[in-house]
């Protein structure tokens, strides 16, 4: 769906974070909103920093059920920890949040905005197969709705079909994630790996075993003589790595004094556009339940509240098997775990798995 005001609003709000990812923070301004991790957390007691140990322990006790390991951080400090915290997972689709931040940094850079069309920036962009070209709407298809899955492609991570018009439903895919991949790796004309490890990861503080990307699985393994990269999936990280992520997303960008993505950025990638909120789902209700009422840029989020307990504000990274980063920005919380499906659901996008693992955690803070 095409909107005049939505597109100049758009426009208006992305001007502004031109050249902002480079920009310092006023001396004083981090330490305003807690501690930062060095080369490891510093620990305190939950109730040194304002939670309370029944609930936590409540959220705790549920994700142990499954093992695998996890990381609890309220004002920059660890309050819990469990399983290895340098083991490295399988993110699956939590790659897409990391999607999300490198698409963030090229619209940061003036590189991309979210309502340019794909197409003429990305030579083949949408083939195979060749009845793509035969529907018409690849000319249609814009950044924004390859970072919605609103663009119409199938599921698969390699060269699906054109299902439905760019807009015109909400479809979770993998193979319109890795064509956005595909057009910030030409932005860049770098190997996005690269330009994730130099932006992001060494500033967080995040070393290379803490976090790799495997070459592509689904499509050739380069693009224009440039490694190719999955958004859709492909990031192996450990909770400690995957923590540090959230700790940046949940205060707006910032690293410290560094400013990794502007805030603006953060805000939406982490809410639901207005415009979502009426695009028909298109997938089986039972697997994404009103799923387009709770996504953001390639992040899940509880603007609607379907997770009981957690600040409305909250959104997270979610991998298939409960590969979890968790921000929330007005608790100054974050979790991450990684392991073994968690519970039980009716499907990926059912939040049930999450419930007891994310609503004790937002009851928990108290103060």
């Amino acid at each position: 769906m095409e909107n005049g005001k939505w597109t100049c609003d758009r426009r208006r709000g992305l001007a502004l974070l031109a050249g902002a990812t480079a920009s310092l923070l006023a001396p004083g301004a981090a330490e305003a909103s807690g501690a930062w991790p060095g080369s490891a957390w510093v620990s305190k007691a939950p109730a040194q920093v304002g939670v309370g140990a029944f609930r936590l322990d409540q959220a705790i006790a549920y994700a142990k059920r499954f093992g695998g390991s996890g990381i609890v951080v309220r004002n920059g400090y660890r309050i819990a920890s469990w399983g290895g915290q340098a083991t490295r997972y399988d993110l699956k689709s939590a790659t897409k949040s990391f999607g999300s931040i490198l698409l963030g940094l090229a619209v940061a850079d003036g590189r991309l905005d979210l309502t340019d069309r794909a197409q003429p920036r990305l030579h083949g962009f949408g083939l195979p197969p060749a009845s793509n070209a035969a529907t018409g709407w690849l000319d249609d298809v814009a950044v924004r709705h390859l970072a919605t899955h609103t663009a119409g492609f199938e599921k698969t991570g390699g060269f699906g079909r054109l299902r439905f018009k760019p807009g015109a439903g909400w479809s979770y895919s993998d193979g319109g994630a890795n064509w956005l991949a595909d057009l910030v790796t030409v932005e860049y004309g770098r190997d996005l790996d690269a330009v994730l490890r130099d932006r992001v990861l060494r500033p967080l503080g995040i070393p290379t075993s803490g976090l790799t990307w495997r070459t592509n699985r689904y499509r050739p393994k380069t693009l224009s003589g440039i490694a190719r990269r999955e958004f859709g999936s492909g990031i192996g990280a450990s909770v400690d790595a995957m923590a540090r992520i959230g700790l940046m997303m949940a205060r707006g960008g910032r690293w410290g004094a560094r400013r990794i993505l502007p805030s603006s950025y953060v805000r939406m990638a982490g809410t639901t556009p207005w415009w979502l909120k009426s695009v028909p789902l298109r997938d089986d209700p039972a697997v994404y339940p009103a799923a387009q009422h709770r996504y953001g840029l390639l992040w899940w989020n509880n603007a609607g509240g379907a997770i009981d307990g957690l600040p409305r504000d909250a959104f997270w990274a979610w991998g298939l098997g409960e590969q979890l980063i968790l921000a929330v920005p007005s608790r100054d919380l974050v979790a991450a775990r990684a392991g073994p499906a968690m519970g039980t659901r009716g499907g990926f996008g059912d939040t049930r798995a999450l419930q007891p693992f994310f609503g004790p955690l937002g009851q928990a803070v108290v103060g």
